[in-house]
């Protein structure tokens, strides 16, 4: 099982660039940031740009492979945001894989104006920002147009280091996310239900659940489930999963039985959302990363298909 830390974008950049190179020395497989304006209770603190940061750690990273986690619609154009992921495999030399998602209501979703959408809406929103940017990333030029997104003669040359081109690892826990997942990413992520946090009492039975109709969308898109990854955000399901070596290794290995290929970790804040102490997350870290490469999957992924992605 591979292994991932999500780092909030919130430090200056002295401290940031030890924090991301430290998660590289650890021995994580990937490092993400979160992709938005402001978030939640942190929206007054300090908060940086997620590409912008990106590029910078890929800059003083060698092996780490990083990525938004996730963008959204709410305030992305994919004409934008293909250029942008673009440019940044290039400094990353291939190391980039571009999480996306639906985008929630929130401060995101109301900071650029315009009508709040409701769930129906911002799942077609999201189909065509991924299908178009799936188009924007595999061609020099595209044309669109459509409800929610037009791009005339939308250039993106010379292309991304990775071909045809980045990989996407697609979060969504409804049917039509999962398809979406099924058809073109590389990866599902996964933190679980946000309509139903009660059920977070059994993550596993959930997260069983979401596996099997993952497999039912891979199996409607003609697509081997094995050769999609399967991504959990551990720390956003089991408070406290990082405090003990014993209880992360113990679930992991509960996913890897459900199939996941990979798990990520939050790095713990000094309070609030994801309160804890840095120096006992990288003692468990350090002592369970051997064990979770040691888990196999259920689902042995091989990272998609030849190009990348599933059938179009």
């Amino acid at each position: 099982m591979r292994t991932g830390v999500v780092i909030l974008p919130e430090h200056p950049w002295p401290e940031a660039r030890e924090i991301w190179q430290g998660a590289e020395e650890a021995g994580f497989d990937h490092a993400w940031t979160y992709d938005h304006l402001t978030w939640r209770s942190l929206r007054d603190a300090p908060w940086f740009g997620s590409v912008p940061l990106l590029a910078a750690v890929a800059a003083v990273t060698r092996r780490i492979r990083i990525g938004p986690l996730v963008a959204t619609p709410n305030f992305r154009h994919p004409a934008v945001l293909a250029k942008e992921l673009m440019t940044l495999d290039h400094i990353a030399g291939g190391r980039v894989t571009a999480g996306i998602g639906a985008g929630a209501e929130g401060f995101d979703a109301r900071a650029l104006g315009g009508p709040a959408l409701p769930p129906g809406a911002r799942t077609r929103r999201f189909e065509e920002f991924v299908t178009l940017l799936d188009r924007l990333l595999r061609h020099p030029a595209t044309d669109h147009e459509g409800p929610f997104y037009t791009a005339r003669a939308a250039r993106t040359v010379p292309g991304c280091v990775q071909r045809p081109r980045i990989p996407f690892a697609v979060a969504a826990t409804g049917p039509r996310g999962m398809r979406l997942a099924a058809r073109y990413g590389r990866a599902w992520v996964t933190a679980g239900d946000p309509a139903r946090p009660g059920e977070l009492s059994d993550p596993e039975a959930l997260l069983a659940r979401q596996t099997r109709a993952l497999d039912e969308a891979c199996a409607r898109a003609v697509r081997d489930p094995a050769s999609l990854d399967r991504i959990v955000l551990g720390s956003r399901l089991v408070p406290g999963l990082t405090e003990s070596a014993d209880r992360l290794t113990a679930f992991a290995a509960d996913c890897a039985a459900l199939g996941f290929t990979d798990l990520v970790l939050h790095r713990p804040r000094p309070s609030g959302v994801f309160a804890g102490r840095a120096r006992t997350f990288d003692a468990v870290v350090a002592a369970a990363l051997p064990h979770l490469a040691r888990l196999r999957p259920a689902h042995d992924g091989n990272g998609g298909t030849a190009d990348g992605d599933g059938p179009r």
